[in-house]
């Protein structure tokens, strides 16, 4: 089947804990080329939930680099650090249906319970699943411990939530703009009892975006392949949440010559940076556009 984009709505969601790299522009471009392509809508959303990391001035950046690129969206723009009241409400609906239940161990504690255990089962980034060692409390003593103060993050209880589904979930994956798209068949259970509010924002990535995205309207994600296996879980939370499901499109990652993705944690070059040095944006295009540096031949 060829797939149809018109009357879509794109976004881009960077995070502003770290200037913008060539990797975020290849993929602010891609959406911004899309929507362009299909007269839909081009969003801007900042994915601001960790408080401790976010901060102003690399928000500002945000909007020059893309500015700087030709890049327009939308406003008001989107910041998630203003909704955590919506987040916590999904959490509340899920708490409701007893899917979720708050979680007291540390990542310490929950090594040292497979330490040894070299076949315990793994989730797609590559962390032990949980092995259930707060599930089985009682609601006494959950209370308990949530009255004496002690942080809880809040999981969701994997088995609970696909018995309350109870259909098979998937999602369409387009393979490029206007090529043929594929059914991917979903498994959330992958990602086992996974966190859905961390202990110190009481919220997360995943509960956040699937709100975000529906609120937002948004029709066709395009992001990273890198976050490939986390649509298995926010199908999952989609169903529960009864929201509805876009189309995605997991673009390839830019990375260096090492074969690293570019990371704004392994200090790859900002925009700001390369900008400094002379880079004009119809060389960046052009760069993006390359063959060669779309295989990831970009020196840190």
């Amino acid at each position: 089947m060829t797939r149809s984009f018109s009357n879509q709505t794109f976004r881009f969601a960077p995070s502003s804990n770290g200037f913008l790299h060539l990797g975020h522009a290849y993929s602010a471009l891609l959406n911004f080329d899309m929507a362009r392509a299909t007269g839909g809508r081009m969003l801007l959303r900042i994915e601001d939930i960790d408080l401790d990391r976010c901060r102003p001035e690399f928000e500002q950046a945000i909007y020059e680099d893309l500015d700087w690129l030709g890049i327009s969206w939308e406003v008001p723009v989107r910041r998630q650090s203003q909704h955590f009241d919506v987040y916590a409400a999904a959490l509340d609906r899920l708490r409701a249906h007893r899917l979720i239940y708050p979680c007291f161990c540390s990542r310490g504690e929950i090594m040292a319970s497979v330490a040894g255990k070299s076949d315990w089962p793994r989730d797609p980034d590559g962390s032990p699943l949980y092995p259930g060692l707060c599930k089985h409390l009682s609601e006494a003593e959950r209370k308990r411990r949530l009255a004496s103060g002690r942080p809880a993050a809040q999981r969701i209880d994997m088995a609970a939530a696909l018995k309350a589904v109870g259909y098979p979930l998937g999602w369409r994956e387009a393979r490029g703009a206007g090529a043929d798209s594929g059914e991917v068949t979903a498994n959330p259970a992958l990602w086992g009892d996974a966190v859905l509010a961390r202990k110190d924002i009481q919220t997360s990535y995943h509960i956040a975006v699937v709100l975000d995205d529906a609120l937002q309207g948004v029709s066709d994600v395009v992001r990273g392949e890198d976050l490939f296996m986390a649509t298995h879980l926010h199908r999952l939370l989609q169903a529960l949440l009864d929201l509805p499901a876009p189309s995605y499109h997991h673009h390839g990652l830019l990375r260096d010559a090492s074969g690293q993705k570019l990371s704004k944690s392994l200090r790859a070059k900002s925009l700001r940076a390369l900008r400094q040095e002379g880079l004009s944006p119809g060389a960046a295009r052009k760069m993006l556009a390359s063959e060669s540096i779309a295989l990831c031949r970009i020196a840190p």
